[in-house]
């Protein structure tokens, strides 16, 4: 059998923009025969996938929920909503947050190793990925994925709004008490966290970088306002005040019932639940936020690839 080179594999994948492990394996199965493993590659659907590597994905689906008692955030992205409302693909996203639960995968990249459950022919995540690529005609990508492990007292929130297009989970930990008080309770900060976009979850959590940029901005502000010196310090308090209020989730008033901070809300349905709620933890996904955005309107691309 021929060795396999490194070069060969970094040549392959340039060729075909298929996965580096995806490659390797074809030049073995071609016995390192190129043009023979670019047919290989082909056969599967990978090279074909790796033609539309480098297309834009900005929509998709941002999915959340608990699955064998994990609570799980994905992003899975595509080139148009049209293709992120197809049932297989949102059928592919929520199975992808199946083997994040189930895996001890920290990165992106590692999940996308992970073996795809119950596939006779042993393939990663990466694989099937590209397989549906091929399948769907266009660039899917994995972006992001969190998981929250349970403890006795978890208990968790999430929420899915817009079909997809923001996906949050909430960690509360409760121990006794009324377990379905604690889990609407759950659920209605997972809603809120979705309205509201909070930063941070306490004040502690909050950057140094970020707390100087705001008083650098508030004192900027009060000085060209012409406020005296004696008081531009108790402005710019006042308003750090008021960006923990907007940012950190404890202290936002609660979209429901704007007089009440979600920190007041968890100690008010603690007393009523029996028990002391603590917040330990949040995740919200907004779809393709921080991505380029695709400049061309669908009903273009259509004529262009009818060539009109």
């Amino acid at each position: 059998m021929a060795e396999i080179t490194a070069a060969q594999v970094k040549e392959l994948r340039e060729k075909t923009g298929a996965g580096m492990m995806d490659c390797k394996k074809a030049l073995t199965e071609a016995n390192g025969d190129f043009d023979e493993a670019v047919k290989v590659l082909r056969k599967k659907g990978l090279a074909a996938a790796g033609k539309k590597a480098g297309r834009i994905t900005s929509e998709g689906i941002a999915w959340a929920g608990v699955v064998d008692g994990k609570a799980v955030a994905v992003e899975v992205n595509s080139e148009t909503d049209f293709v992120a409302q197809n049932a297989e693909f949102r059928g592919l996203v929520e199975r992808i947050a199946g083997v994040a639960a189930a895996s001890s995968a920290e990165t992106v990249e590692q999940l996308a190793e992970e073996k795809w459950p119950g596939d006779p022919e042993g393939r990663t995540v990466a694989q099937i990925i590209s397989e549906n690529i091929a399948k769907i005609g266009e660039n899917i990508s994995l972006r992001r994925f969190v998981r929250y492990q349970a403890t006795p007292k978890t208990v968790f929130g999430t929420y899915i709004h817009g079909n997809g297009k923001i996906a949050v989970v909430v960690r509360l930990e409760a121990e006794g008490g009324d377990r379905q008080k604690v889990a609407e309770l759950a659920s209605n900060v997972a809603m809120h966290v979705a309205a509201a976009e909070p930063r941070f979850l306490r004040r502690e959590d909050v950057t140094q970088a970020d707390l100087d940029t705001e008083r650098e901005i508030a004192r900027d502000q009060a000085l060209k306002s012409g406020k005296p010196e004696a008081v531009v310090d108790k402005i710019v308090s006042g308003k750090m005040e008021k960006f923990y209020g907007e940012t950190v989730l404890s202290e936002q008033p609660y979209v429901r019932e704007e007089k009440t901070s979600i920190r007041q809300l968890l100690e008010q349905t603690g007393r009523e639940a029996g028990t002391s709620i603590e917040l330990t933890g949040f995740t919200r996904y907004k779809l393709g936020e921080g991505l380029e955005r695709r400049n061309e309107d669908f009903a273009a691309e259509v004529m262009q690839q009818a060539g009109l």
